[in-house]
This record gives structure tokens, sequence and C-alpha cells, in this order.
């Protein structure tokens, strides 16, 4: 068996491939790529120069070529985000982190919120700028929950408890969402949707008081009804019973004025008409023959009148 050694490596190539790979290190060291998906924008921050900060224009969806040795690549997500923050721990929060406020009576209040927000994409590099903070986690259950917590407790100072649990709980919520989204708009935060999780939670005893008079208040209604009803039908027999009353006078009335006409029109020429007309009538069905009279025995005569055909 023969053996051979191996050719040496030419030491051009492998200068070449040396030199390949250092640039492509230092190409990977100075350059980056980054691509940003759908749903995302991603600001430029520079970390050196003078211009260090967000830059104005924000970079779009798409591949971006930056320098990692300067700029750095923090991506936002702007679809909207939808948070929870309830006492339930079924709702997905490991902790209970339903809101707590106090009324205009000074009565502390708890609710379940739900709140869903997103980012205009203009206005991300404002948003980073004012909070410094690449995850939005840490903007909602921080600084976005803080905002809904004073915002609550704000505009429930002005309401009682009775209005916040009753019949002005909607525009008690529509305050608080209008008074967020006052303290974000000037970063790009847009609040979709602002409200409770169910009803409010009061003390037991308020809640049955406000409950017992919601249900007084339609009990009163339903007997306002009742007697608006009775009312309007009491009424309609009435207008029923004069409306037949009047009826019934404007029959004899008429009954009246017909039988004055017939009286006024009784003339003795119309009498001596009707009497014509009758000895008439009676001329026309005699049949000619003459009465006879026969005598009965002891008894008179016995006129026989003849008989109608």
């Amino acid at each position: 068996m023969e053996w051979r050694l191996a050719p040496k490596p030419d030491r051009a190539l492998l200068t070449i491939a040396g030199a390949v790979i250092g640039i492509w290190l230092i190409f990977s060291f100075l350059i980056g790529v980054t691509r940003i998906e759908a749903g995302y924008v991603g600001v430029e921050v520079n970390l050196a120069g003078s211009q260090r900060g967000a830059s104005e224009i924000p970079v779009r969806t798409g591949w971006v070529f930056y320098s990692p040795l300067t700029t750095q690549i923090i991506e936002f997500p702007t679809y909207v985000q939808t948070v929870k923050w309830t006492k339930n721990v079924d709702e997905g929060n490991p902790l209970n982190e339903e809101m707590g406020f106090n009324s205009k009576e000074g009565m502390e209040i708890f609710a379940d919120v739900s709140l869903s927000y997103a980012i205009e994409p203009s206005k991300v590099p404002d948003f980073y700028v004012k909070y410094r903070v690449n995850n939005l986690d840490r903007f909602t259950h921080g600084i976005l929950r803080d905002i809904v917590r004073n915002s609550l407790n704000e505009v429930a100072s002005t309401y009682t408890v009775e209005d916040v649990y009753g019949e002005r709980k909607a525009e008690f919520l529509s305050r608080v969402e209008k008074q967020i989204q006052d303290k974000v708009t000037n970063v790009g935060v847009g609040v979709q949707q602002f409200g409770f999780i169910g009803a409010p939670r009061v003390p037991t005893v308020i809640a049955q008081a406000i409950t017992a008079k919601a249900q007084a208040i339609q009990e009163a209604e339903r007997a306002k009804n009742e007697l608006a009803t009775t009312q309007a039908e009491a009424a309609k027999k009435i207008a029923e019973a004069e409306g037949d009353a009047k009826s019934q006078v404007t029959r004899a009335q008429g009954e009246a004025d017909s039988n004055r006409i017939r009286q006024s029109s009784l003339t003795a020429q119309l009498l001596e008409l009707r009497r014509l007309e009758n000895q008439r009538a009676l001329i026309d069905r005699w049949n000619g023959q003459l009465p006879s009279v026969e005598a009965g025995q002891g008894s008179g005569l016995m006129l026989q009148l003849p008989h109608q055909q």
C-alpha cells in the first residue's frame, strides 16, 4: 500500500479566504440587518455623535440596515393592545389588579377594568422620547395603569356612588376615557375602548339600598302607568256614553222634526184626497153584487153582503 501526502494548500487561497472572512466579520460588526414585520414600527436610536437620541423619522416595515456601533433599532407594535385589570385571576391576570377609586361622598368603589389602545406609527419616536421604554408591557402595567387609576379618581370625585353604580355609569366612563385620552394624545396613544367588566363593587349595604331604591322607582312608575291606563279607559267609556246620548238626542230630534213636518202637511185638501183614494180602492174591489136580505124564522131580517172575490 502506497501512502501519499496531501498537497499543501495554496498560500494565496488561504490569504483570500482569510480576507473574506475578516471583511465579513467587520461588515457584520459595523452593519446590522433586521426585518420589521407588518404591524410594527421601528425607531432608530442614535447612540453616538451630536445627534444622540431617537430619530424624528420612524423606520417603516421591511428590511433595515443600520450600524450596531452607532445606532439601535427598537420595534414597537402599532396594532391594538388590550389589557384587563381584574380581581378574578381567571380573566388572565395572575394577581388581583382591580381598580379602586373614591366617589364624591368618599365611598370606596372597586371595579374590573378593560382598556384598548394603539400607538400612532408617526408618533412612535415621541412615545419613546417621553417614556424611554422599549417594552409595551412596562408602559401598559406601569405608566398607563397609573394614568387610568388617577383619571378614575379625578372623575369619580364629582360623582356619587349611586351615579357610578346606576344610570349615570355610561356618562362616568365616557368622561374617564376622555381624561385618559387627553393625557396620552401628545405621544400618539389612541384609546380605542375603556369600560368596566361587570358591575362596580360597593359595600353590600350600599348595593342593597341602591337596588331597593331602583325597585321603588320602578314600582312607582308602574303604578303611574296603570293609573294613566285606568284614567284613559274611564275617559273612553265616558266619551262613548256621551256619544250614545248625543246620538239618541239626534235621532229623537230627527223623529220630532219629521212628525212636525208630517203634521204641518195634513191640510183639508190632502185629507179629502186620501178619503177619495180609499173609496176608489173599495169600488175597484167590488164584484157588482148587491146585498141580499133574508127573513129569518122569528128572528127578523138577515142582511147578506156579497162575498169578496
